[in-house]
């Protein structure tokens, strides 16, 4: 069936069989490989995506479940190419990238909090990435880069090359 998807502000129209989830969409038909396949339970939270500015699992939604709503994934947050937006500046500012696999989940789930609060406490942001697993090392510099992306979108903490 043909389904109309609006993706990173982005009109795409795509044939899909009726059970194939969002996530394998995104991947598949239309090589939007952010959203990464964990454990394809909605558990691990690797395959997040933001609908409507809320994070959710595109492995538990079929895409034609999608159609109407604005679809964000990581590539849609960079603001041109080659430019990282503030919290992928700040994720690699402090080493929150870690291995990667689920940096991208967690970088999205840190907009969509940062959506909706600007000044997030560190328990609001440890909150908001909690159904995120990361198999690294841990959280601190993820927590962190999510308060210096906050700080910065607020225009406080400001890189030193930002500043004149």
């Amino acid at each position: 069936m043909k389904v109309e998807l609006d993706i990173n502000a982005e009109t795409r129209t795509v044939e899909v069989e009726p059970r194939t989830s969002l996530l394998d969409c995104l991947r598949d038909k239309l090589q939007l490989n952010g959203a990464h396949a964990g454990c394809e339970h909605g558990v691990c939270g690797a395959c997040t995506v933001l609908i409507d500015g809320t994070a959710v699992r595109s492995c538990l939604m079929f895409a034609v479940q999608a159609d109407g709503y604005a679809i964000t994934t990581i590539e849609g947050l960079s603001p041109g190419p080659g430019e990282l937006s503030i919290l992928q500046d700040a994720f690699c500012e402090t080493h929150g990238m870690q291995c990667g696999y689920c940096t991208p989940a967690m970088i999205l789930a840190a907009h969509s909090l940062l959506l909706k609060n600007a000044a997030p406490t560190r328990e609001e942001i440890v909150d908001a990435i909690s159904g995120n697993i990361c198999r690294c090392t841990g959280y601190a510099q993820i927590v962190e880069a999510i308060a210096l992306a906050a700080e910065r979108m607020r225009g406080q903490n400001q890189p030193q090359d930002a500043t004149p």
